[in-house]
């Protein structure tokens, strides 16, 4: 039946399928993509918001045929001159991150605006509730809000920095475009012939396929291919460090999880294609899943996967007499830490395009985040030179670790070789969460000991990591756990094992933190108990036991420079006595993360400048920009070197030049591809020196490649070990108020140098924002290896009205081996909220929580999201 509306002024007459949506009329049938789809059908995440007479509503959950006759308002429908103020005003505030959720929240910014003229933070906290940020924590979108009340209140609003000089805050690059949902991202392309892809999922954790049969799908109308693990022409196993994971699992193999993928199918829309993949027959022998990490280390235990044994990885640290030291230790505690399974919830939804080119290449575009990475695992399944496959970056909505292994690239890319047409594959949210890795669930035993003094002596330290189904890279997070497993302290007797396995339940890989987060949940509770035996105040004891510069590290690695967590814990301290002398219940906890892989891998930061005929310059690099500002500040960099105007070079990552290096993962996108640009930017700089114009050198490449190879492996029998390039510090406070409600968070940390301000705190004020939630509301849990809730509000991330009030304090101890003296702050900024939280709980009720998320706590019961109704 169609339906009539009016769109952004115009009458639009449709006929919507049965049970379709309005986001999906408005986006597939009228072309409006600052809509965008996160969650549908949910209506959770305020990403498809319009404005349907006048109201602000979500169109994920609306019927299309409710439309009719209502008159609907989108951004691109808004007037020019209120759309400058409301790009200008989340550019000025540095109001966004990733970008994805931001044009849904700016059109409701403009129904707060228009409704109150001066609307309070707390009024605006509560108003944009359905809208769902995972990168910012808020507090900018909020400050956004403000500056474009004021703006239409005829006030004097700063414009967005436009001094691309390092140590200011230059605005994000594209931050207007993104705002406005004018900036596409994958699920955004489209060109004409397009297919759509779908995909086929086992719904067990562990069965052996005994037959797939595609018949049903393939005769249903509009369907143009529907492929499963016999027509891969090349290596249907693929990884970034075992090739243990298939594209597709074949008849006779078995499934290993429940995002494990039968089959692929492109039709010509997305619906078909979606009912296709429903269509394709698949029987199993279900057999009994491996789902504890303890129990899969027992003899006799199936092996889950057939490449590698269940015991994915084992990291030992040992130096030091440990048992000589508990022995002659005044102070000794022990305890068992458990943390939980955790989603991303990266807004975005996996993503993939590949179309053939005219020249025979395939393009290929990605929102990896390594797409070089992406490029090498999609020929090698594809049975292609990587020349013969054009990648291309088109920066994600999001990502956080779980966007490092290859999602749908491979099999996108595979139906477009096969049909010789482009095709988008996109996931629905389910199917995300069922199919990506996620934070491992960690059981850490620690004991530690300390001297009458509170100085510690030693800590001994058991942990075992539930890897999921394929290695993923949990085998690094365990190593990573490890290498953090004393935290920011000076320990001279180490024992540590940790131990990545594999199970049946949803693969576990990178996520923020990377390990880091669950080793300092239990080795800062034990800095708690250990100053509760030694009488001596939280704050006290780490500062006793701080690293300095000639203290080892976990590993052993002697700090030789950039050390700064005493400076952390000196900005904090009157913040932190003030709320205790006022009766709050306070927490404290200090972090260590590394900046960098490390741990013996070659890192590379690769970078060209190309002078274009157009007066810009493209500015080329190999990592990714999901929302972290590697694009800003590295055209920071470039400008800072030149002397050149900060809005002349356009950031682009594809593989017009080969310059892969690896994922952007470990903090190191800066720390590297930073050095690079300041090197490439020089020899610009040289030429601009010696006369010539930016006309003279038209086609010119300015190129650097810089390697760093000096990192030792764990374990590695070397004079000098140096597990990673440099480590950023931080120190947190948690005050709660008189309820037992975090009331403020106050995060000093030591960035090595501050590039871009505003950036660095949008990007702390987002990891505490995180942290928060890890802390008391999030998790992901399992019934037979299969999620119990896809919901975004039962998953738990906090919400604007769910946030304290966030203080950031940035501290400087410039890392001699950064750009300029910069390390890394992606992951840093959520690495002690945990445990700081944890210990303002203790401080507040008296009980010391010991298992993530802490949801028996009245700072959890305070919050609006978290509540996983059982499952019928």
């Amino acid at each position: 039946m169609a339906i009539e509306f009016s769109l952004n002024g115009t009458t639009h007459r449709v006929a919507p399928r049965r049970g379709e949506s309005l986001l999906e009329t408005l986006r597939e049938r009228c072309g409006i993509t600052s809509l965008k789809d996160g969650c549908r059908p949910q209506g959770q995440c305020g990403c498809c918001l319009a404005l349907i007479d006048g109201n602000p509503k979500v169109t994920c959950a609306m019927p299309a045929e409710a439309a009719a006759g209502r008159t609907i308002i989108t951004l691109e429908g808004v007037g020019p001159a209120e759309r400058a103020l409301i790009a200008d005003s989340f550019a000025a505030a540095t109001g966004l991150q990733c970008g994805f959720c931001i044009p849904g929240i700016a059109l409701r910014a403009k129904a707060i605006t228009d409704k109150s003229a001066a609307p309070s933070r707390e009024a605006i906290a509560k108003a944009i509730d359905v809208h769902l940020c995972r990168c910012t924590g808020y507090v900018k979108i909020v400050d956004a809000i403000e500056l474009l009340a004021r703006a239409k209140r005829g006030e004097a609003v700063p414009a967005p920095c436009a001094d691309g000089r390092v140590g200011q805050s230059f605005a994000r690059v594209g931050a207007g475009h993104s705002a406005l949902g004018e900036r596409p991202y994958i699920d955004d392309l489209f060109v004409a012939g397009m297919l759509h892809g779908a995909l086929t999922l086992s719904p067990h954790p562990r069965a052996r396929v005994t037959r797939i049969d595609t018949a049903r799908a393939r005769a249903l109308a509009g369907v143009q291919a529907v492929l499963t693990a016999a027509d891969v022409p090349g290596e249907r196993w693929h990884g970034l460090l075992y090739n243990d994971w298939p594209a597709f699992v074949a008849v006779g193999e078995e499934v290993r999880y429940v995002g494990d993928v039968l089959a692929a199918v492109a039709a010509d829309d997305r619906h078909t294609a979606r009912a296709a993949a429903a269509l394709v027959e698949v029987e199993y022998e279900v057999l009994p899943p491996v789902l504890d990490p303890e129990a899969a280390l027992e003899p006799g235990a199936p092996q889950v996967n057939p490449v590698h044994a269940n015991l994915l990885s084992k990291s030992v640290i040992r130096r030091g007499d440990v048992e000589g030291a508990l022995a002659s230790s005044a102070h000794v505690v022990s305890g068992t830490w458990a943390t939980q399974r955790i989603e991303h919830l990266f807004m975005e939804p996996e993503s993939a395009f590949a179309e053939p080119m005219a020249d025979g290449r395939l393009r290929l575009c990605s929102q990896g985040q390594g797409v070089f990475d992406d490029r090498r695992q999609v020929a090698r399944l594809l049975d292609l030179p990587e020349e013969r496959i054009f990648v291309e970056l088109v920066p994600n909505g999001g990502a956080f670790g779980g966007k490092e292994d290859i999602s749908v690239q491979a099999r996108t890319a595979l139906l477009a070789h096969v049909t010789r047409r482009p095709v988008k594959l996109t996931l629905s949210r389910e199917e995300s969460i069922r199919m990506h890795p996620k934070r491992h669930p960690i059981t850490m035993r620690y004991t530690v000991g300390c001297d009458a003094a509170g100085r510690l002596t030693t800590v001994k330290a058991r942990m075992i990591g539930d890897s999921g189904a394929y290695a993923s890279v949990g085998g690094k997070v365990l190593e990573r756990a490890a290498g953090h497993a004393c935290g920011p302290y000076r320990v001279n007797a180490v024992d540590v094992e940790s131990l990545a396995v594999y199970t049946n339940n949803p693969p576990c890989g990178a996520m923020r933190g990377f390990g880091a987060n669950q080793a300092h949940f239990a080795m800062e509770a034990c800095m708690d108990l250990l100053a509760k035996k030694a009488g001596l105040d939280l704050w006290e004891i780490r500062w006793r036991n701080a690293l300095d510069v000639g203290d080892p590290v976990t590993t052993g690695q002697i700090l030789e420079k950039s050390v700064g967590i005493r400076k952390t814990l000196a900005a904090v301290k009157d913040r932190y006595f003030d709320a205790k002398g006022a009766g709050h219940a306070v927490g404290i906890a200090c972090g260590v993360k590394n900046s960098g892989i490390g741990n013996g891998v070659e890192e590379w930061g690769k970078a060209r400048l190309v002078v274009e005929a157009d007066g810009t310059i493209s500015l080329y690099n190999g990592y990714t920009e999901m929302g972290q500002g590697l694009f800003t500040v590295l055209v920071q960099f470039a400008a800072e070197t030149t002397g050149l105007p900060a809005a002349l070079f356009v950031p682009k990552v594809n593989s017009t030049f080969d310059l892969g290096c690896g994922q952007t993962t470990g903090s190191r996108g800066t720390l590297f591809g930073g050095r690079a640009m300041l090197a490439a930017g020089a020899k610009l700089k040289a030429d601009l020196d010696a006369g010539h114009t930016l006309a003279d050198l038209i086609g010119r490449v300015y190129a650097s490649d810089m390697v760093t190879r000096d990192t030792t492996a764990l374990g590695a029998t070397v004079d000098r070990i140096k597990t990673h390039t440099a480590y950023g510090f931080a120190t947190q406070v948690v005050v709660l108020d008189a309820e037992g409600r975090v009331d403020r968070v106050i995060a000093a940390h030591d960035v090595g140098r501050v590039v871009n301000p505003a950036l660095c705190e949008g990007q702390i004020e987002g990891a505490i924002h995180m942290g928060l939630g890890y802390a008391l509301t999030e998790e992901l849990p399992t019934v037979n290896g299969m999620p119990i809730t896809f919901k975004l509000r039962e998953l738990g991330v906090l919400r604007a009205r769910d946030m304290p009030h966030v203080e950031v304090m940035l501290v400087e101890d410039p890392e001699p081996e950064g750009p300029m003296g910069a390390k890394g702050v992606g992951e840093i900024g959520l690495v002690p909220t945990a445990a700081a939280v944890a210990s303002a709980l203790e401080a507040f009720d008296g009980i010391r929580r010991m298992t993530l998320p802490m949801k028996d706590s009245p700072a959890a019961r305070a919050m609006s999201v978290g509540r996983i109704r059982a499952p019928s």
